[in-house]
Protein backbone atom coordinates (compact mmCIF):
# COMPACT_ATOMS: atom_id res chain seq x y z
CA UNK A 1 0.00 0.00 0.00
CA UNK A 2 1.09 3.58 -0.55
CA UNK A 3 2.70 4.90 2.60
CA UNK A 4 2.45 8.34 4.16
CA UNK A 5 4.84 9.91 6.65
CA UNK A 6 3.86 12.85 8.82
CA UNK A 7 5.52 16.19 8.11
CA UNK A 8 8.81 16.67 9.98
CA UNK A 9 10.38 19.87 11.30
CA UNK A 10 13.90 18.61 10.68
CA UNK A 11 15.85 21.31 8.82
CA UNK A 12 16.95 20.24 5.38
CA UNK A 13 20.65 20.12 4.60
CA UNK A 14 22.12 21.64 1.50
CA UNK A 15 21.05 19.68 -1.57
CA UNK A 16 22.20 21.20 -4.84
CA UNK A 17 20.50 20.53 -8.13
CA UNK A 18 22.47 18.09 -10.21
CA UNK A 19 23.12 19.07 -13.80
CA UNK A 20 23.40 15.94 -15.91
CA UNK A 21 25.27 15.41 -19.15
CA UNK A 22 23.99 12.81 -21.60
CA UNK A 23 27.56 12.10 -22.77
CA UNK A 24 26.93 13.58 -26.20
CA UNK A 25 23.78 11.51 -26.79
CA UNK A 26 21.16 14.12 -25.91
CA UNK A 27 19.97 14.30 -29.51
CA UNK A 28 19.03 10.62 -29.89
CA UNK A 29 17.48 7.85 -27.76
CA UNK A 30 19.88 5.16 -26.61
CA UNK A 31 18.14 2.15 -28.14
CA UNK A 32 14.71 0.67 -27.56
CA UNK A 33 11.45 1.08 -29.39
CA UNK A 34 9.37 4.22 -29.27
CA UNK A 35 6.79 4.26 -26.50
CA UNK A 36 3.07 4.71 -26.87
CA UNK A 37 1.35 8.08 -26.72
CA UNK A 38 0.61 7.39 -23.05
CA UNK A 39 4.21 6.50 -22.19
CA UNK A 40 6.16 9.34 -20.50
CA UNK A 41 9.30 8.16 -22.31
CA UNK A 42 7.75 8.83 -25.73
CA UNK A 43 7.40 12.57 -25.13
CA UNK A 44 10.03 14.50 -27.11
CA UNK A 45 11.79 17.19 -25.07
CA UNK A 46 14.43 19.74 -26.03
CA UNK A 47 16.34 19.79 -22.72
CA UNK A 48 16.72 17.33 -19.85
CA UNK A 49 14.14 17.37 -17.08
CA UNK A 50 15.04 15.94 -13.67
CA UNK A 51 12.78 13.28 -12.14
CA UNK A 52 13.54 12.25 -8.56
CA UNK A 53 12.00 9.01 -7.28
CA UNK A 54 11.49 8.66 -3.51
CA UNK A 55 10.96 5.01 -2.58
CA UNK A 56 11.73 2.53 0.20
CA UNK A 57 12.64 -1.14 0.34
CA UNK A 58 10.07 -1.40 3.15
CA UNK A 59 7.15 -0.20 0.97
CA UNK A 60 5.19 -2.81 -0.99
CA UNK A 61 3.82 -0.15 -3.38
CA UNK A 62 7.29 1.08 -4.37
CA UNK A 63 8.60 -1.61 -6.79
CA UNK A 64 6.41 -0.37 -9.71
CA UNK A 65 7.89 3.12 -9.28
CA UNK A 66 11.42 1.70 -9.18
CA UNK A 67 10.65 -0.25 -12.36
CA UNK A 68 9.39 2.94 -14.04
CA UNK A 69 12.61 4.71 -13.11
CA UNK A 70 14.57 1.90 -14.75
CA UNK A 71 12.47 2.17 -17.92
CA UNK A 72 12.97 5.93 -18.18
CA UNK A 73 16.74 5.82 -17.75
CA UNK A 74 17.25 5.40 -21.51
CA UNK A 75 15.31 8.58 -22.32
CA UNK A 76 17.90 11.28 -23.20
CA UNK A 77 15.38 14.00 -22.37
CA UNK A 78 15.22 12.98 -18.70
CA UNK A 79 17.63 12.89 -15.77
CA UNK A 80 16.58 10.10 -13.41
CA UNK A 81 17.61 10.18 -9.75
CA UNK A 82 16.57 7.53 -7.21
CA UNK A 83 16.43 8.76 -3.61
CA UNK A 84 15.69 5.88 -1.19
CA UNK A 85 14.31 7.21 2.11
CA UNK A 86 14.84 6.01 5.68
CA UNK A 87 11.62 6.71 7.57
CA UNK A 88 10.16 3.24 6.98
CA UNK A 89 13.20 1.51 8.47
CA UNK A 90 11.25 1.26 11.74
CA UNK A 91 8.88 -1.28 10.14
CA UNK A 92 11.36 -4.14 10.31
CA UNK A 93 13.75 -3.72 7.38
CA UNK A 94 16.54 -1.16 7.16
CA UNK A 95 16.79 0.20 3.62
CA UNK A 96 20.31 -0.70 2.50
CA UNK A 97 20.41 2.25 0.08
CA UNK A 98 18.48 4.79 2.15
CA UNK A 99 19.94 8.20 3.03
CA UNK A 100 18.58 10.57 5.65
CA UNK A 101 19.43 13.43 3.28
CA UNK A 102 16.85 12.04 0.85
CA UNK A 103 14.20 11.95 3.57
CA UNK A 104 14.94 15.55 4.57
CA UNK A 105 14.75 16.74 0.97
CA UNK A 106 11.41 15.02 0.46
CA UNK A 107 9.95 16.54 3.63
CA UNK A 108 11.04 19.98 2.45
CA UNK A 109 9.42 19.33 -0.92
CA UNK A 110 6.19 18.32 0.83
CA UNK A 111 6.17 21.53 2.85
CA UNK A 112 6.90 23.80 -0.12
CA UNK A 113 4.77 22.11 -2.77
CA UNK A 114 1.84 21.50 -0.41
CA UNK A 115 1.00 18.05 -1.74
CA UNK A 116 -0.46 15.37 0.53
CA UNK A 117 -1.27 17.83 3.28
CA UNK A 118 2.41 18.55 3.77
CA UNK A 119 3.29 14.89 4.36
CA UNK A 120 5.98 12.82 2.68
CA UNK A 121 4.92 9.49 1.16
CA UNK A 122 6.19 6.61 -0.93
CA UNK A 123 6.35 6.01 -3.79
CA UNK A 124 6.71 9.55 -5.05
CA UNK A 125 8.18 11.25 -8.10
CA UNK A 126 9.13 14.93 -8.08
CA UNK A 127 9.64 16.59 -11.47
CA UNK A 128 12.20 19.42 -11.64
CA UNK A 129 11.57 20.13 -7.97
CA UNK A 130 8.23 21.66 -8.99
CA UNK A 131 5.59 18.92 -9.28
CA UNK A 132 4.96 15.98 -6.93
CA UNK A 133 2.94 12.87 -7.78
CA UNK A 134 2.55 9.18 -6.96
CA UNK A 135 5.69 7.66 -8.43
CA UNK A 136 4.09 4.74 -10.26
CA UNK A 137 1.42 6.70 -12.18
CA UNK A 138 2.61 7.05 -15.76
CA UNK A 139 -0.19 9.32 -16.93
CA UNK A 140 0.32 11.79 -14.11
CA UNK A 141 4.05 11.74 -14.74
CA UNK A 142 3.50 12.49 -18.42
CA UNK A 143 1.33 15.49 -17.49
CA UNK A 144 3.92 16.72 -14.98
CA UNK A 145 6.64 16.49 -17.63
CA UNK A 146 4.51 18.60 -19.97
CA UNK A 147 4.01 21.19 -17.22
CA UNK A 148 7.72 21.22 -16.42
CA UNK A 149 8.57 21.78 -20.07
CA UNK A 150 6.34 24.87 -20.12
CA UNK A 151 8.10 26.31 -17.07
CA UNK A 152 11.66 25.63 -18.18
CA UNK A 153 13.85 28.72 -18.48
CA UNK A 154 16.07 27.21 -21.17
CA UNK A 155 19.33 27.38 -19.23
CA UNK A 156 22.04 25.79 -21.38
CA UNK A 157 24.54 23.37 -19.84
CA UNK A 158 27.45 21.88 -21.71
CA UNK A 159 30.22 19.59 -20.54
CA UNK A 160 33.66 19.17 -22.08
CA UNK A 161 36.26 16.61 -21.08
CA UNK A 162 39.85 17.81 -21.18
CA UNK A 163 42.30 15.68 -23.12
CA UNK A 164 44.74 15.45 -20.24
CA UNK A 165 44.18 14.76 -16.57
CA UNK A 166 40.65 13.41 -16.87
CA UNK A 167 39.10 16.73 -15.83
CA UNK A 168 35.69 17.99 -17.00
CA UNK A 169 34.65 21.58 -17.63
CA UNK A 170 30.99 22.29 -16.83
CA UNK A 171 29.65 25.41 -18.55
CA UNK A 172 26.31 26.89 -17.46
CA UNK A 173 24.84 29.62 -19.65
CA UNK A 174 23.11 32.78 -18.57
CA UNK A 175 19.40 33.14 -17.96
CA UNK A 176 16.63 33.89 -15.45
CA UNK A 177 15.77 32.03 -12.22
CA UNK A 178 18.99 33.05 -10.46
CA UNK A 179 20.50 32.78 -7.94
CA UNK A 180 20.99 29.04 -7.76
CA UNK A 181 23.38 26.46 -6.37
CA UNK A 182 25.24 23.86 -8.41
CA UNK A 183 25.70 20.34 -7.07
CA UNK A 184 27.62 17.29 -8.16
CA UNK A 185 25.53 14.16 -7.57
CA UNK A 186 27.31 10.81 -7.46
CA UNK A 187 25.14 7.90 -8.64
CA UNK A 188 25.22 4.10 -8.57
CA UNK A 189 23.70 3.21 -11.95
CA UNK A 190 22.16 -0.09 -10.83
CA UNK A 191 21.90 -2.14 -7.66
CA UNK A 192 19.94 -5.33 -6.92
CA UNK A 193 18.98 -6.03 -3.30
CA UNK A 194 17.54 -9.18 -1.72
CA UNK A 195 14.96 -8.02 0.82
CA UNK A 196 15.02 -10.08 4.02
CA UNK A 197 12.09 -8.67 6.01
CA UNK A 198 9.19 -6.24 5.89
CA UNK A 199 6.51 -5.80 3.23
CA UNK A 200 8.83 -6.86 0.40
CA UNK A 201 10.39 -9.80 2.25
CA UNK A 202 11.69 -12.49 -0.10
CA UNK A 203 11.81 -10.23 -3.15
CA UNK A 204 14.86 -9.26 -5.18
CA UNK A 205 14.50 -5.61 -6.22
CA UNK A 206 16.58 -3.56 -8.64
CA UNK A 207 17.24 0.17 -8.30
CA UNK A 208 18.51 2.69 -10.84
CA UNK A 209 20.71 5.79 -10.47
CA UNK A 210 20.79 5.70 -6.69
CA UNK A 211 22.28 8.73 -4.95
CA UNK A 212 25.55 7.79 -3.25
CA UNK A 213 26.78 11.27 -2.45
CA UNK A 214 26.15 14.89 -3.41
CA UNK A 215 28.01 18.09 -2.71
CA UNK A 216 27.99 21.76 -3.54
CA UNK A 217 30.48 22.69 -6.26
CA UNK A 218 29.49 26.26 -7.10
CA UNK A 219 26.94 29.04 -7.39
CA UNK A 220 25.14 30.49 -10.40
CA UNK A 221 24.01 34.14 -10.41
CA UNK A 222 22.34 34.23 -13.81
CA UNK A 223 25.50 34.96 -15.79
CA UNK A 224 27.50 32.29 -17.56
CA UNK A 225 29.82 30.29 -15.33
CA UNK A 226 32.43 27.54 -15.87
CA UNK A 227 33.38 24.97 -13.25
CA UNK A 228 36.25 22.48 -13.46
CA UNK A 229 35.88 18.98 -12.00
CA UNK A 230 39.08 17.02 -11.51
CA UNK A 231 39.43 13.26 -11.72
CA UNK A 232 39.62 13.22 -7.92
CA UNK A 233 36.30 15.07 -7.70
CA UNK A 234 34.66 12.15 -9.50
CA UNK A 235 36.33 9.41 -7.45
CA UNK A 236 33.36 8.61 -5.21
CA UNK A 237 33.23 5.11 -3.75
CA UNK A 238 30.24 3.16 -5.03
CA UNK A 239 29.47 5.62 -7.85
CA UNK A 240 29.85 4.88 -11.56
CA UNK A 241 28.15 7.96 -13.00
CA UNK A 242 27.58 11.57 -12.00
CA UNK A 243 25.20 14.43 -12.62
CA UNK A 244 25.25 18.19 -12.27
CA UNK A 245 22.10 19.84 -10.87
CA UNK A 246 21.30 23.56 -10.63
CA UNK A 247 18.64 24.45 -8.06
CA UNK A 248 17.15 27.61 -6.56
CA UNK A 249 18.39 27.13 -3.01
CA UNK A 250 17.64 24.31 -0.60
CA UNK A 251 14.89 22.04 -1.95
CA UNK A 252 13.93 24.69 -4.49
CA UNK A 253 12.94 24.28 -8.15
CA UNK A 254 15.53 22.69 -10.41
CA UNK A 255 16.77 25.14 -13.03
CA UNK A 256 18.80 22.64 -15.07
CA UNK A 257 20.03 19.05 -14.91
CA UNK A 258 22.31 16.89 -16.98
CA UNK A 259 24.37 13.70 -16.79
CA UNK A 260 28.13 14.08 -16.69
Amino acid sequence: MMKWFAKSRIAIGLVAVAVFSACGQADAPQGGEAGSANDPQSQSMAAPIAVEFFTSQGCSSCPPADELAAELISDPDLVIISRPVTYWDRLGWRDTLGREENSRLQRSYASRLRYGGGRAYTPQAVVDGRFGLIGSRRGELRDALDDAREEQAGIAISIRRLETGGSHVVMIGGGPEAPAIVTLVALDSTETVDIGAGENSGRSLTYTNIVVDERLIGHWDGDGVSLVLSEADLATEGADRHAIVVRQGEAGPIVAARYL
